[in-house]
């Protein structure tokens, strides 16, 4: 557990509602006690539809504003879209530079992404787009966006090399990171009913509230959700202390 509220934080994931399902509550709390929250959507998710009437485009523009509706929800201050198409992204070094010169400009101290490793969940197979965006994420962090000689352009920009503290990666692997969203939980639930193309008349709050509890238990809180976290450069000593 930690009180700790990073100034920026950058969320970094394949699909509009990636987020919502997995970590808006965390985004959604941090938001509240003044982190600068920015999302990064590498898809528009534009293959996610089983209409047999809507086309790429059509649900691609869908899920855009689906997905600004949520963030707006959660009090993110930037939602991004790279326009990737939903179904074939891939890792790549292009990928990697987009990413490089997003972090350079928005200076996040965290970075939560997803697990690159990570090929099912429990009785669930993994989406292959949610591992490659998780890949070219951590390949972005560390440490290419510290690297002055990398990318000099950047820096012919004005775009200076940026050192992240923290990577929290979503996973049920090693984990060593519980954020209490007790007071976000009903947030996340409200971001997620944005995404109306995906969720239809299912109601998820059930599941959601349930799996929130499950991971809370395991550290004595109510809500709770839970990372693996890496220190990629040390808070300076007076703020690490407050890190539990």
């Amino acid at each position: 557990m930690s009180s700790y509220i990073p100034e920026r934080a950058m969320f970094i994931f394949a699909h509009p509602d990636d987020i919502e399902f997995s970590v808006a509550g965390t985004a959604a709390k941090w938001a509240k006690h003044g982190s600068e929250v920015t999302y990064v959507v590498l898809t528009d998710g534009n293959v996610g539809s089983h209409d047999p009437d809507m086309t790429r485009e059509q649900i691609g523009q869908i899920r855009r504003k689906e997905q600004a509706a949520a963030a707006k929800v959660a009090g993110a201050a930037n939602c991004l879209f790279l326009g990737y198409d939903d179904g074939s992204l891939e890792p790549t070094l292009a990928l990697r530079k987009q990413l490089v010169k997003l972090i350079r400009q928005h200076r996040p101290n965290a970075v939560v992404c997803g697990d690159p490793n990570m090929y099912f969940r429990g009785e669930r197979l993994n989406h292959p787009d949610h591992r490659a965006a998780a890949r070219a994420a951590l390949d972005a962090v560390f440490p290419a966006c510290e690297m002055r000689l990398l990318y000099p352009e950047f820096e012919a920009e004005g775009i200076q090399p940026h050192k992240v503290n923290f990577v929290l990666i979503t996973t049920d692997q090693e984990l060593n990171h519980f954020e209490d969203i007790s007071e976000s939980i009903d947030t996340k639930l409200k971001a997620l009913y944005e995404h109306r193309s995906q969720l239809g008349d299912v109601d998820y709050s059930d599941r959601m509230r349930e799996r929130a509890s499950t991971i809370g238990k395991k550290v004595g809180l109510a809500y709770a959700e839970a990372f693996r976290r890496f220190t990629v450069t040390p808070l300076p000593i007076p703020q690490e202390e407050v890190i539990q």
